[in-house]
């Protein structure tokens, strides 16, 4: 692992020391980390999101799209 030096104003590592202590991160450096992996999960999100939108509709979903989506996952189980 990789280590990085940070520099932050007061007030900002207080916060930081603060969720810290608030949500049970075992340190800084954790609590860091989760929040790195959060943008990135939220990038991944926004990248899907819009390339569905831009993406043309298939199909309408509507009740006999969701019939035929159910149909298809009961015939998987009972294979």
């Amino acid at each position: 692992m990789s280590t990085m030096n940070i520099s932050l104003p007061d007030p900002m590592k207080t916060f930081v020391d603060e969720q810290v202590e608030a949500r049970g991160y075992g340190s800084s450096s954790e609590y860091v980390r989760d929040l790195i992996r959060k943008d990135g999960d939220r990038q991944r999100l926004r990248g899907l999101l819009l390339g569905g939108a831009e993406s043309s509709p298939a199909e309408p979903a509507d009740a006999a799209y969701f019939d035929t989506l159910r149909a298809r996952i009961k015939g998987r189980r009972s294979a």
